[in-house]
């Protein structure tokens, strides 16, 4: 991921900072003998261990900082999921009955079972810490599926999977703000040759997910939506140094590439 400069700058200057403490307690060591019994040399080597003791100082003060954050963050986010779950054994019972009165093999029926399908699943399974790979998957699947039948269009839409290890562990419901940005600006708006075309691979823990979409020019985004600012920011609580998440944009076309090391 691009850092921003501000944070760049901090950076460099943190790397500094630290290398200059490192290269002046190696200089004290390798002169103590020469300069030890100067009175400026032993000020200077007090000021020394301050400094490197508010330097430690600060680093267990952020980290502690940090876990604090990190789990307001997790309550957070706990609470506004239990709000989101507006007795939802309502909604199941509801499409169950819904599913029994329609017709055998009918479009309808296959929309019921796969939207109960995926209700559970962000209800259940959303609410867990971890998923395998191939569940994530499977919802995908059903997503797509749904969408290719509420749509009454032609278009090419494509879902290619090259997974070695189905049962890696992954965080739950990861893609498939990816995937409904790609229908809601591209698919929806376009009348015709509307594509989308969406890569899973998994190989060695190292899990890499393109999707690739058309749009219309006037109705591209102007700005970033909730759901991407979500899944930055979950990203950085799971995924800490251990994801890239790019955007590829030109005049007609929108990709989006998140690469994951989830071991």
């Amino acid at each position: 991921m691009k850092l921003k400069i501000s944070d760049r700058k901090k950076t460099i200057l943190n790397r500094f900072y630290k290398i200059t403490l490192v290269i002046i307690g190696v200089v004290i060591v390798l002169f103590n003998d020469t300069f030890g019994k100067l009175e400026g040399f032993v000020e200077f080597i007090a000021l020394y261990f301050i400094l490197v003791f508010i330097t430690i100082a600060y680093w267990i003060f952020k980290q502690i900082k940090s876990i604090i954050q990190l789990k307001n963050e997790k309550e957070k986010t706990e609470l506004l999921h239990l709000k989101s779950q507006v007795n939802p054994h309502f909604f199941f019972n509801t499409l169950n009955n819904l599913y029994g009165l329609m017709e055998k093999d009918s479009k309808e029926r296959k929309m019921v079972l796969k939207l109960s399908d995926m209700m559970r699943y962000s209800i259940y399974e959303g609410e867990k810490d971890w998923v395998t790979l191939q569940q994530e998957h499977d919802y995908l699947q059903n997503y797509i599926q749904l969408q290719e039948i509420r749509y009454h269009k032609k278009s090419d839409i494509q879902f290619h999977t090259e997974i070695d290890n189905p049962q890696a562990r992954i965080m739950p419901l990861l893609f498939i703000i990816l995937v409904e940005n790609a229908f809601k600006h591209g698919l929806e708006n376009l009348e015709k040759d509307a594509y989308i075309h969406i890569n899973l691979t998994e190989k060695d823990n190292n899990v890499y997910f393109t999707i690739e979409n058309n749009f219309e020019v006037q109705q591209a985004p102007n700005t970033e939506g909730i759901g991407l600012k979500n899944l930055k920011r979950r990203l950085e609580l799971v995924y800490p140094n251990k994801h890239a998440l790019s955007f590829n944009v030109d005049d007609k076309t929108y990709k989006v590439t998140l690469a994951l090391k989830i071991k």
